[in-house]
């Protein structure tokens, strides 16, 4: 079993293109799983949604994806999602709130899980470096041998108590230095999974391009989020 991961889209079609095409290079996949955050703070929510249901990806339901389906009201994001919204319509807007919010994979004995931000909610990061109490809390109980997550947009593998918990980042607003894409491919073995990290270049420019055309809210922080592609906070780290 040969599995893709792709997370935390957040409305960049091309940059989802880009991982496909990459995908397709390195011999495709039985599945391909769409981790959540699939269309927030980019210009194409609802082509991104229409790719991925023309693929047949298996999807889940990401924190940006449960804002947009509830229609959340926080001030803060209100403008953003409701042009999001306004993008999707009724149907995409029902099809988000249907989504689950894990997808298991291989045996029991064996098996992936693939969440959000982590096995127990759908916004809480879990940095490279993150303390044992975080990986107990989160992952601790939860009879996998490997996990895959994103929300995160920064990629890692880290093994933890035999359990594999990889990061598969962001496929399209990447945050950690790199302005490439990154996506991740699991092979199933008899020892546990396999796993390859793959790093996509796209062309940032035409997403911006896009952006600028679309009406999309807050469009200067869109802009900046994009062409920046860092945490704030690693900002120093990575120049």
């Amino acid at each position: 079993m040969r599995i893709a991961i792709v997370s935390d889209i957040h409305g960049n079609l091309v940059g989802l293109n880009a991982c496909l095409d990459d995908l397709a290079a390195q011999g495709g996949a039985d599945v391909v799983v769409a981790a959540g955050d699939l269309c927030m703070d980019g210009p194409k929510p609802k082509a991104v949604l229409k790719r991925l249901h023309e693929i047949g990806a298996q999807c889940i339901r990401g924190n940006t994806d449960r804002y947009i389906a509830d229609g959340d009201d926080d001030p803060a994001d209100a403008a953003m999602i409701g042009w999001q919204r306004a993008q999707l319509g009724p149907r995409w807007i029902d099809w988000l709130a249907d989504l689950p919010t894990q997808l298991w994979f291989g045996p029991t004995d064996n098996a992936l899980l693939v969440s959000h931000a982590n096995p127990k909610n759908d916004d809480e990061h879990v940095w490279p470096d993150a303390a044992a109490d975080q990986l107990e809390r989160l992952f601790g109980d939860v009879p996998a041998r490997a996990f895959a997550f994103g929300h995160l947009h920064l990629p890692y593998a880290r093994l933890w108590r035999e359990k594999l918990l990889v990061c598969v980042a962001s496929a399209g607003l990447p945050k950690d230095g790199d302005p490439r894409a990154h996506y991740a491919i699991f092979t199933l073995r008899a020892d546990g999974w396999e796993h390859k990290s793959r790093r996509v270049p796209f062309d940032v420019e035409k997403v911006a391009d896009q952006l600028m055309k679309s009406g999309i809210p807050d469009l200067e922080r869109c802009l900046r989020v994009l062409r920046r592609h860092r945490y704030k906070a690693i900002a120093e780290l990575v120049p």
